[in-house]
């Protein structure tokens, strides 16, 4: 091992629901990525009045969720806190403070040019209230084979008209965003923050017990820390709405911010949902043969996508989207060197998608 492989990272723990409220709008416009049912999520999206509910529709795909602004805002970090700081920058300037497009990349020296364009194509469409062809291009090219959701050429020059007007963008963002709070997150607050401080604490505990591979591994639900996530600090926080996946971001170049997923096993995405969407995506992902035949080739050794892809005689991006539904189903872990993933059968979670069915099936719940 090289003295990178055992530096031993520093950990310290980051908590509010502030996330969840920018988290839980991006999952309900992107509802597949994270195996939420699309009409249940375009019902909530419903609610919003209509004006709002454009507006965010032609921007949020473009925008994501702004982890380093929301992990700079004070205690408590709730909704009601980040929509007050949200309304004190001048709505000229939302944007650009909310995504931190005028912050250096953290590791200005190994900018990636992609990030460097997209950036100062954003800051220079706000100063100069125009976009050019150049730019559909470019976020075209980005944005047209987004995962989940991809946008077509006439939603990125709506996207970037939006851009071009960062003062109406201002107003009409914290305006979608205060009608989203009303119309669904006030409610969905109550109910995730317990479960939210409850993840939190256990993930505490775990961290005195494992070391930081391990409690990675564990929080992440199958990610094993590659290049992609070293860092000499980490900061974890829960996250329920993108269990069991995880969102990262580098705050700074020595610092790593890692949502973790909070929603436990034998609890629905959906409020009011008696069946877990845990257990539906793990038994979804063993009823498919192609999925059998991976996870029966990955139980002997760890394979990249283009190795599976040649044994199964199949296309690559085929068996891509195969192993997205095995990792959404925490059945697979994934290790990421130079830009390699490897996957690897993950048996914890064989083991506990049987005795989740199991106690579902034995539990005494009343519908």
């Amino acid at each position: 091992m090289t003295d990178e492989q055992t530096f031993t990272p520093a950990i310290e723990w980051d908590f509010g629901t502030a996330y969840e409220l920018f988290i839980s709008l991006h999952v309900l416009h992107t509802p597949d990525n994270y195996g939420i049912r699309a009409s249940w999520a375009a019902g909530v999206r419903s609610r919003i009045p209509a004006a709002e509910r454009k507006l965010l529709e032609e921007v949020y795909p473009l925008i994501g969720v702004p982890l380093k602004w929301i992990h700079n805002l004070p205690a408590p970090k709730d909704a009601i806190s980040a929509l007050w700081a949200l309304k004190q920058i001048p709505p000229e300037q939302r944007q650009i403070e909310l995504y931190q497009l005028d912050k250096p990349y953290p590791e200005q020296e190994d900018e990636p040019e992609k990030y460097k364009y997209l950036r100062e194509a954003l800051l220079r469409m706000a100063s100069e209230g125009t976009w050019t062809g150049e730019d559909v291009d470019f976020f075209a090219k980005i944005f047209g084979h987004k995962p989940g959701a991809p946008m077509k050429r006439e939603a990125v020059e709506g996207a970037l008209g939006w851009w071009s007007r960062p003062a109406e963008l201002g107003e009409g963002l914290l305006s979608a965003l205060q009608a989203y709070y009303q119309a669904f997150f006030e409610e969905e607050e109550k109910r995730v923050a317990p479960v939210l401080k409850a993840a939190l604490e256990r993930a505490q505990q775990l961290a005195e017990k494992l070391s930081v591979e391990e409690l990675f591994a564990e929080l992440s639900q199958g990610v094993k820390l590659g290049d992609e996530f070293h860092a000499p600090k980490f900061i974890f926080a829960p996250a329920f709405w993108t269990t069991p996946l995880i969102f990262f971001e580098r705050l700074e170049p020595d610092t790593q911010l890692v949502m973790f997923g909070a929603r436990p096993a034998d609890m629905s995405a959906i409020p009011g949902e008696l069946v877990p969407d845990g257990l539906v995506r793990s038994l979804k992902a063993l009823a498919d043969p192609t999925r059998l035949k991976i996870l029966y080739y990955l139980s002997h050794e760890s394979l990249t996508p283009s190795e599976l892809a040649r044994r199964l005689q199949l296309r690559a991006p085929t068996v891509i989207h195969h192993l997205n539904d095995l990792r959404l189903a925490s059945l697979v872990e994934l290790t990421v060197l130079h830009d390699e993933k490897r996957y690897a059968i993950r048996r914890q979670a064989l083991d506990s998608t049987f005795t989740n069915l199991s106690a579902f099936l034995d539990s005494d719940t009343k519908e």
